[in-house]
């Protein structure tokens, strides 16, 4: 059951106080007018607004009406996360456990994610539980690690909800618990999380923390496949070879 990987998207302010422009660029943004959005946040940024300052960071992440440029996102980041800016904590966290626009620095990400996740932001969270369960820029804890992803997951995080039901599966930092980790895999399962519903199935597919049901395995395994997910397509494979008795 693959492991998810550290959380790379960046994360756009979207709770922050009422300016003017904000709200214009928010809806810019969405409907895929950068060049608007920008127009509209790029004034706030520049007087220190920090949801606009790290909106900014995501643009020149991703290009988007911008040049792409690491270095400048980075920028726009620590402006808003030196403010409080839970997103944009995380998103700086990010580029550091990245190394991009900055030196590759997992205690730095750390950090920024300790900042966030205190604040209660879900992405944080997980991030800072995967820090903890690899090791990386902190010791090795996977009670630690097991806190973390626990708090994401109980905010609906399907990424957290995984890799917590994965825990009770290996029994890292907390008793081996099949029916456990079944509940937080269906948790993200539902909400579409494709490595969840592959994990789902397969414990349909071995009868751990559930009845064995090659139907229901079945299932779960071409909803992941269907998403592109390569370990399900490959589980849903040797499912009809088993079915065919070859």
């Amino acid at each position: 059951m693959k492991r998810i990987a550290l959380a790379a998207a960046l994360l756009v302010s979207l709770a922050a106080p009422a300016w003017a422009g904000l709200d214009e660029g928010w809806a810019a943004y969405e409907r895929g007018d950068y060049l608007a959005a920008l127009w509209e946040w790029r004034p706030l940024a520049d007087r220190g607004h920090a949801a606009a300052q790290n909106n900014l960071g995501v643009m020149y992440a991703a290009g988007q009406g911008v040049k792409q440029d690491f270095a400048a996102a980075a920028t726009w980041h620590r402006r808003a996360a030196e403010q409080g800016n839970a997103d944009a904590q995380n998103n700086l966290g990010v580029m550091y456990a990245n190394g991009r626009g900055v030196p590759q620095d997992d205690a730095e990400a750390v950090r920024w994610y300790r900042r966030a996740a205190e604040q209660g932001l879900a992405e944080a969270q997980h991030n800072l539980g995967v820090m903890y369960e690899k090791g990386q820029g902190v010791p090795q804890d996977f009670a630690e690690a097991l806190k973390w992803y626990r708090r994401a997951a109980e905010q609906g995080l399907a990424e957290a909800q995984t890799n917590l039901g994965i825990m009770y599966e290996k029994g890292r930092g907390v008793p081996h618990d099949d029916a456990e980790a079944l509940k937080w895999y269906r948790r993200a399962a539902e909400q579409g999380y494709a490595s969840a519903q592959n994990n789902l199935g397969a414990m349909y597919d071995k009868g751990q923390g559930v009845l064995q049901d090659d139907a229901e395995a079945v299932k779960w395994y071409r909803r992941a496949a269907d998403q592109g997910y390569a370990q399900a397509q490959n589980n849903l494979g040797l499912s009809y070879v088993s079915a065919q008795g070859v």
